[in-house]
């Protein structure tokens, strides 16, 4: 008997239903869907650290640096900018970063993704249009795609998931992009994990001062 007839499909699975690689986590949030999304909605990205994040952020820009060459990262990096950046901004801020929006349904599931070569010392990053990604397929590629989505869990609880997924457009990317994921994808969980912790934190404080501010309205002060 089939048991999934219910199921929603995923954006993710339209980004990016083919990969090799992949790293999945997920937290429970004592704040409803709603607010979790608009909290992982907001998340900034490049306000998400750890100290192995750090150090591993540090070491991969070495080689720019040496070379006199470093990389300027944009100021932020939310969620919310890879989807509501305007037509005439958005060139500019593809210049800067190579993330783009590749899907949303709203009030669920955020899907974002990139196209480069993370193996190399200084990584090479290839824009690629968001409706170009799904068929993007030009040698030599790692294609990587993220999705949080958010579950109902329960009355008033959420469940989070912050998968990531990555495709090699041929087997030599494959066997490179292998021998990178097995030195970082530790360090991988540990920068999902605290992106979880801060959209956690941030929803579930949202939650508790909307119960505060009910409460007190409801004893007339």
């Amino acid at each position: 008997m089939d048991t999934n007839t219910g199921a929603r499909p995923l954006l993710l699975d339209s980004a990016l239903p083919d990969f090799r690689f992949t790293r999945l986590e997920c937290t429970a949030l004592a704040a409803g869907p709603s607010r979790t999304y608009r909290a992982a909605r907001d998340l900034d990205l490049l306000t998400v650290h750890s100290p192995l994040f750090d150090l591993v952020t540090r070491a991969r820009g070495l080689p720019d640096r040496l070379r006199g060459t470093p990389a300027h990262p944009p100021a932020s990096l939310r969620l919310a900018d890879l989807f509501d950046t305007v037509t005439e901004d958005r060139q500019a801020a593809e210049a800067e970063q190579p993330w783009v929006g590749l899907g949303e349904d709203p009030g669920r599931e955020l899907v974002f993704g990139a196209v480069g070569k993370p193996w190399q010392p200084s990584i090479q990053w290839r824009h690629v249009d968001p409706g170009d990604f799904p068929e993007f397929g030009e040698p030599g590629w790692a294609k990587i795609a993220a999705a949080l989505v958010v579950h109902p869990y329960g009355t008033r609880r959420s469940l989070l998931t912050y998968e990531a997924r990555t495709g090699c457009t041929d087997q030599m990317a494959a066997k490179r992009f292998a021998r990178y994921w097995t030195l970082v994808s530790p360090g991988v969980g540990i920068v999902m994990r605290a992106a979880l912790q801060a959209i956690k934190t941030a929803a579930e404080e949202e939650a508790r001062s909307a119960t505060g501010a009910r409460g007190t309205a409801a004893d007339g002060r």
